[in-house]
């Protein structure tokens, strides 16, 4: 191998082709680049998550504290207090049917519990000795009658022959008083004959009004005496029952619930679960002293018999209300050293109001003053509640009760 000789050197621009060796610097730089945005990108969407989760754990933080709440609407007027008494129903007509002329039953056309109408046959009887007495008082009649006619001519004849002065004033003033005396005795007799007939014509026994037949104290043959004073004079006893009256002794304490025209509701053992509808028609207009009561009538309808004369009833009337009330449930009072309050939400807000009440109705109480139309009372207010507490409504209700 020569001396001279020296190795060659192949650059690396030779190797290459010629290029220059800066030409790889971008071609490295550019994946980690990438790779830095790509970071970059996960860094601030990371930040950016947890920052609106941190921003929204500060708003459900900032609801959750506020306490939510259940509203509702007090019921406008208290439900009206409602007195129960005993009363007694009695037929709207009730009468005992009589005999007016004596005799014997020849029959019976109804008995207890039949329905008549007003005028019609309850029975017949038989009067022989009115008959008897009617011919003679008609024989009497007759007598009277042609004694009159006789008088009356004699008369006649008297005041004609007094003209010529054949008799005297005196004879024939005492003719004209024989005809008066005469005429009288026609009028009696004829009196007598009709008073005959009417009595002849109570052989037939009617109703006096449309009813039922309560009792029957008559069989055929029995012996009837006329008029309602002697002893087992009554034929039938009758009764009106498609209304009936209900007489109710109110205590004074409660005489203003007994106001006429007002409705009042009866209810009866023997019928559970039913209400028949009356109305309050009259009162006494004064308290019975001895029992410090009120005597009331109350009528009601009974078209269908359903109801029974006699029967024990309870009468329900409704006292009227004295002021402006509400109803609101037991369970929006809240019971404080200042007193008896309810919580009510204004604005998006709790407040505090005091309240008086009425009456007590357990799940319900009246309120008499404190309240407005419109409030919306917060249900189970919490004890610590203060007035100005900002407060969500959840759900409202209305009517006095919760929905």
């Amino acid at each position: 191998m020569p001396v001279d000789e020296k190795p060659q050197v192949v650059s690396n621009e030779a190797a290459t082709g010629g290029e220059p060796r800066r030409t790889l610097r971008p071609i490295v730089f550019l994946p980690v680049l990438l790779i830095a945005l790509i970071l970059g990108f996960f860094i601030y969407s990371g930040i950016r998550a947890r920052t609106a989760a941190a921003k929204t754990l500060a708003r459900d933080t900032r609801a959750m504290a506020i306490p939510t709440v259940n509203v509702i609407s007090p019921k406008i007027g208290a439900p009206a207090e409602e007195i129960t008494l005993p009363g007694n129903t009695q037929a709207f007509t009730d009468t005992p049917i009589y005999a007016r002329t004596n005799g014997y039953i020849k029959a019976w056309y109804a008995d207890i519990g039949a329905r008549v109408k007003a005028g019609q046959l309850l029975a017949t009887i038989e009067t022989p000795e009115i008959d008897q007495q009617l011919q003679q008082a008609l024989a009497d009649l007759a007598t009277a009658q042609a004694n009159y006619e006789l008088a009356k001519s004699t008369a006649a004849r008297w005041e004609f022959l007094l003209k010529t002065d054949s008799v005297s004033k005196q004879e024939t003033d005492e003719k004209i008083g024989d005809l008066n005396a005469k005429k009288a005795t026609v009028d009696a007799s004829q009196a007598n004959v009709r008073r005959l007939e009417q009595t002849q014509g109570f052989q037939k026994v009617y109703a006096p009004f449309s009813g039922v037949i309560t009792a029957r104290n008559i069989d055929t043959g029995s012996l009837i005496n006329a008029g309602a004073g002697s002893p087992g004079s009554q034929l039938f006893h009758i009764a009106a029952v498609d209304k009936l009256r209900v007489y109710v002794a109110v205590p004074e304490a409660y005489s203003r619930a007994a106001r006429s025209g007002s409705p009042a509701d009866l209810t009866l053992n023997e019928f559970p679960g039913r209400t028949f509808h009356g109305t309050l028609v009259r009162t006494s207009n004064s308290i019975d002293p001895t029992s410090r009561t009120l005597l009331t009538e109350v009528d009601v309808n009974n078209p269908t018999g359903e109801l029974l004369p006699g029967s024990y009833v309870f009468v329900h009337l409704k006292l009227p209300s004295q002021v402006r009330a509400f109803t609101i449930p037991s369970n929006t009072l809240l019971f404080r050293s200042e007193g008896l309050q309810v919580a009510v939400v204004r604005n998006d807000h709790a407040q505090l109001i005091p309240i008086k009440i009425g009456r007590d109705y357990g799940a319900a109480v009246e309120v008499i003053s404190g309240l407005r139309a419109g409030e919306q009372l917060i249900v189970d207010p919490a004890d610590s509640l203060v007035s100005g507490t900002e407060v969500q409504v959840v759900r409202k209700g209305s009517g006095g009760t919760q929905e």
